[in-house]
């Protein structure tokens, strides 16, 4: 019973840590870099726009 829970919890961690931007919806492999420097889920280009434009 306890394996069972942690493959679910697992998945669900895993699920949740994808490389898909928060704000362009694109997959790039920058969001999970960005997400460990930052801790945003953005892509690159978001992220220079974002700094450009604050707005």
């Amino acid at each position: 019973m306890i394996k069972d829970e942690s493959k679910e919890l697992n998945q669900k961690d895993l699920e949740e840590f994808n490389n898909k931007c928060e704000e362009c919806r694109k997959d790039h492999e920058s969001v999970s870099q960005n997400l460990i420097l930052t801790g945003f889920k953005i892509c690159k280009s978001c992220r220079v726009s974002k700094t450009i434009f604050p707005i």
